[in-house]
């Protein structure tokens, strides 16, 4: 019986490096935080996104000392907002990208009111100005859309402001499960 030709197994850290540079090129690195949300300025919005969920609902979000992969990681999903007219994500960790079906490029930057169908745009508007009012919800569940137009349930979710100890606002957050 003759055998199929397996893969040829090399060792030593010449292999390790180069598969590290192919998977990190294929998006394969599982640890690995993206980069666009290590630069300081998107970092610091980020760790604002655990810093608000902390002061107004009075309980941590995520734990450790890098909130930014502490976010990344988490078995929930995260997405945030900015405070613009038409407002942007500026921020989803792995598992709203994979409820989206978006990669990073794609939904950092899009309009948040596409994450739901336009005849229920208004419903997200409504939940959005309860949060600007209250500070936060979290008893909120509803459909959202897909970047490939599926649409899938969230919630339970919770909705907060994105505030500075200072008071003031750099967007909205949200957290659900699916």
């Amino acid at each position: 019986m003759a055998r199929k030709p397996g893969p040829v197994l090399l060792g030593g850290r010449g292999l390790q490096r180069r598969n590290a540079v192919y998977e990190q090129a294929a998006g394969k690195t599982a640890n690995a935080v993206p980069a666009v949300y290590r630069e300081p300025e998107r970092a610091a919005r980020i760790a604002l996104i655990a810093g608000s969920f902390e002061r107004l609902l009075g309980r941590s979000l995520v734990t450790g000392n890098d909130p930014v992969a502490a976010l990344w990681h988490a078995p929930f999903a995260v997405v945030a907002h900015g405070t613009e007219a038409d407002p942007l994500f500026f921020f989803g960790n792995a598992q709203a990208l994979a409820a989206f079906e978006s990669d990073l490029a794609a939904f950092v930057g899009m309009p948040s009111r596409h994450s739901a169908e336009a005849p229920l745009r208004e419903e997200r508007q409504a939940l959005l100005d309860r949060v600007t009012a209250h500070g936060f919800i979290d008893d909120y569940a509803g459909v959202r859309i897909s970047a490939k137009g599926r649409r899938f349930r969230i919630g339970p979710a919770v909705v907060w402001n994105l505030v500075e100890g200072d008071g003031t606002c750099h967007g909205q957050a949200a957290t659900f499960t699916l």
